[in-house]
């Protein structure tokens, strides 16, 4: 590991330095901990700071509740994908109402069948929240629930709305309703919350694990201020949120985010005056929609399975897990079947659930939620001297916050310093595509949202329509020189490294020398070419080689590797750029096409 860093000699804490890794929020993953690394004491499970969990039991009673996503708006496909779901694992329902997902007014054909004192049902629906919410209220009623049995959450999310849409026009109102729901709620159905505060919003325009947490609890300030001034107490107040959170593919940030929520909010119900039971936070974890890839979307399982194993041990009341589909449509019964049993697996066959905690005392893991815990409350205060979330939505301060870690983390994506299996690396030109029916448009007008394989996404998308237009992919002859053992390594390189921008490698015939190249370049049907060997062959002959490659017609010709002391020799002879472990690789993937007449 020193020597990749280039810093084979160093010893101690020179050395311990290199191997550091920086992450979001400015927090530093050092590569040793040691007791005198963790911070204070965490506590107990179930009691505060609830950094152990909101439950002295966690989930080894009866695992964490698995909430499975529904967003088709036909109301007979949901209610068959709903009970489906719910015979088979499921313990309650995520249901995408109104502009988002099942009308309204079709709530009761959606939910037939459902016993609504069972299964939890929570709502989202956008700017239609109290009018779904009202349906499901008059719909307890109307089934005749009993006071107190009803399970769910309305999803008001005022704040969250006016991240999505960018529109706070009618914040006042909006959070006027949203307390009248809860009003309601505390008076009828103790078991059901009224506010879901989504941080979705925030993770899904690039947000760092810091900055999700400070902005969901700036944003459940704001809601506990409009509860309270609207009469409900402070315990109750805090009876009527549940948080929500992304789980990614990063294990330990996501255990730690987790464990560090909770541990922010009961900072915060302490303060507001929330006796000590009150303060534990309700979470609800989703696996990543950033993290999900249109390409080789059969790769989704392997990253939701382990962004579920780390909700789980980071102690989410309960997960979702999407569909590993859900990038592209509306997903089909095996997405959601494979979905649903992710979590399954996890409870049932690895026992998951059955230790409380148990990344508790790890150094690394304490520290860490320390580390993140501090960042997210740094950002939390900043946006409370903005004014608040809602002024710090309406200035821009969010979104350019949000923007600027996005952007830092897009180097690293274009760098594939952050690999994306299946895109960036180790892409499947020859896969076929998965097909769903397109999903209701989600609202737009706000915050961005990004996605890890964007950028690759629209360099496919390019290559894509050159081969639906031309009849073949675009191409670039791989002139490797020498035995198989001298130029393997760099072919194989450059091969996954072009096809990650849908070009073809043609590697045929296996060695060129500087006699036979320019008859292989022509039989390739290239354009572009790339020479691949050791770095002694290179300053035997890759000048003479560039040179046959340029009298051949060739465009552009790279070098995989990095250009050293010969670099003037080999720009002399006709090598344009260098490809190699760190380089822009979405630059040179655009130039690339670009040079090809890839529109």
């Amino acid at each position: 590991m020193l020597r990749k860093t280039g810093t084979s000699d160093a010893v101690g804490a020179e050395a311990e330095e290199a191997l550091a890794t920086a992450l979001e929020d400015g927090i530093t993953v050092r590569p040793l901990y040691a007791a005198e690394d963790a911070p204070e004491d965490a506590g107990f499970p179930g009691f505060a700071p609830f950094v152990r969990g909101g439950r002295a039991e966690g989930s080894a009673l009866s695992g964490w509740d698995v909430r499975q996503r529904h967003a088709h708006p036909d109301p007979v496909r949901t209610n068959q994908a709903i009970l489906t779901d719910l015979e088979n694992g499921a313990g309650s329902v995520w249901l995408a109402a109104g502009r988002s997902g099942v009308p309204v007014d079709a709530l009761p054909e959606a939910l037939k069948g459902v016993y609504l004192d069972l299964a939890s049902v929570c709502l989202d629906a956008g700017a239609d929240f109290e009018d779904a919410a009202r349906a499901l209220l008059r719909l307890y009623s109307g089934r005749e629930v009993p006071p107190g049995a009803a399970l769910g959450n309305l999803g008001a999310d005022p704040l969250g709305l006016a991240a999505r849409t960018g529109r706070d026009d009618g914040l006042a109102g909006q959070l006027a309703a949203a307390a009248d729901l809860a009003r309601i709620c505390d008076r009828d159905h103790p078991g059901v919350r009224a506010f879901a505060v989504d941080a979705l919003p925030y993770h899904e325009a690039g947000a760092g694990a810091a900055q999700e947490l400070g902005c969901s609890l700036a944003a459940a300030v704001a809601y506990l201020r409009t509860l309270t001034e609207e009469g409900l107490s402070v315990e109750a107040a805090c009876a009527q949120l549940e948080f929500r959170y992304a789980a990614t593919a990063d294990q330990f940030l996501t255990i730690a985010k987790l464990r560090a929520a909770r541990r922010l909010w009961a900072r915060v119900a302490q303060a507001c005056g929330a006796p000590s039971q009150a303060r534990a936070q309700r979470q609800h974890a989703v696996t990543s929609p950033v993290m999900m890839t249109r390409r080789d979307p059969w790769v989704n399982m392997l990253r939701t399975t382990v962004a579920t194993l780390a909700a789980g041990v980071g102690g989410a009341d309960a997960v979702t897990v999407l569909p590993f589909d859900s990038a592209i449509g509306l997903s089909d019964d095996f997405a959601r079947r494979i979905a649903r049993n992710t979590s399954t697996i996890l409870l049932e066959e690895s026992q998951l659930a059955r230790v409380i905690d148990p990344a508790g005392g790890s150094w690394y893991v304490e520290k860490l939620t320390d580390d993140v815990a501090r960042a997210a409350w740094a950002w939390f205060q900043e946006i409370e001297r903005a004014g608040g979330m809602a002024a710090a939505l309406a200035s821009g301060l969010v979104r350019d916050r949000l923007a600027e870690t996005w952007a830092r983390r897009g180097r690293d994506l274009a760098r594939r310093k952050e690999p994306i299996t299946g895109v960036s690396e180790f892409p499947n030109l020859a896969e076929r595509p998965v097909e769903r029916e397109p999903a209701p448009e989600p609202p737009a007008g706000g915050l961005p949202r990004v996605r890890r394989d964007e950028a690759y996404e629209a360099l496919r998308t390019r290559a894509d329509a050159h081969l639906a237009a031309e009849g073949g992919r675009p191409r670039i002859f791989l002139a490797a020189l020498g035995p198989a053992a001298a130029h393997t390594a760099r072919a194989s390189f450059a091969t996954n490294l072009f096809q990650a921008g849908g070009i073809e490698a043609v590697h045929e015939p296996v060695t060129v020398t500087a006699e036979s190249v320019a008859e292989a370049f022509t039989a390739s049907g290239a354009r572009v070419a790339c020479l691949c060997s050791s770095d002694k062959l290179y300053a035997e002959g890759a000048a003479a080689v560039a040179e046959r490659l340029k009298a051949a017609g060739a465009t552009r010709v790279y070098l995989a590797g990095r250009p050293g002391a010969q670099q003037e020799e080999y720009e002399r002879a006709g090598v344009d750029g260098y490809v190699f472990a760190g380089c822009d690789a979405v630059e040179v993937l655009s130039s690339a096409l670009d040079t090809m007449g890839v529109a």
